[in-house]
């Protein structure tokens, strides 16, 4: 078994793109992640039904929040809906490694052979294959294994990965966009079904 573990708490959700609208502007105002969930708390501004569900809401998209740069950030309360998207996937994929690690290993790799979909089905073999590696993957239970699989393909048809049917949708990346996450070592391209080549080193 692998020495870190998995974080598994993607199961609900979707990208928290209505979150994010909320919780960026308030960190450029604040610059501070731990007041911004404080505001978001209090005033209930995600309009929560219950205390507990605004929590969990608040803490989920601090959390994948804070895995973007202070530029990120920036880009996200300006950018298209498609660069939202994309940017709050990859903060998904930075917070979630074996997110990440389907998005590289599977999503991308399936893209580049000329897949025309993704499958359910591809979810769980990944999973299967982790957890050989990874026991908190072989302890799921199956419930919790569907909503994760079930969270991680709304997350793909909500950052316009996956289109009608699971098909994978080829991305076109702006250049601000492709330079901001091409710089980061690994890059962070290898999030996405895309042809941009991902440079040794993150540089292009």
């Amino acid at each position: 078994m692998t020495e870190h573990r998995y974080r598994l708490s993607f199961t609900t959700g979707g990208l928290l793109v209505r979150e994010a609208d909320i919780a960026a502007p308030l960190y450029q105002r604040l610059c501070d992640w731990a007041k911004v969930r404080e505001a978001i708390e209090s005033e209930n501004l995600l309009q929560a039904r219950t205390v507990s569900s605004g929590q969990r809401l608040a803490r989920e998209v601090v959390q994948r929040l804070t895995e973007l740069t202070d530029g990120e950030i920036d880009l996200l309360t300006e950018a298209s809906a498609a660069e939202r998207g994309y940017l709050l996937w990859v903060a998904a994929c930075r917070r979630y490694k074996l997110l990440g690690e389907f998005a590289e290993e599977v999503l991308r790799e399936r893209f580049l052979v000329l897949a025309s979909a993704l499958d359910r089905a591809d979810f769980d073999s990944f999973v299967r294959t982790k957890s050989m590696w990874h026991e908190e993957l072989a302890e799921l239970k199956a419930s919790t294994s569907q909503r994760l699989r079930s969270n991680a393909f709304l997350m793909m048809h909500e950052a316009g990965l996956l289109g009608d049917g699971d098909h994978i949708t080829p991305v076109v990346l702006t250049e601000r966009l492709a330079d901001m996450l091409d710089g980061r070592t690994p890059s962070d391209l290898r999030f996405f079904p895309t042809n941009e080549p991902v440079a040794a080193g993150g540089e292009r």
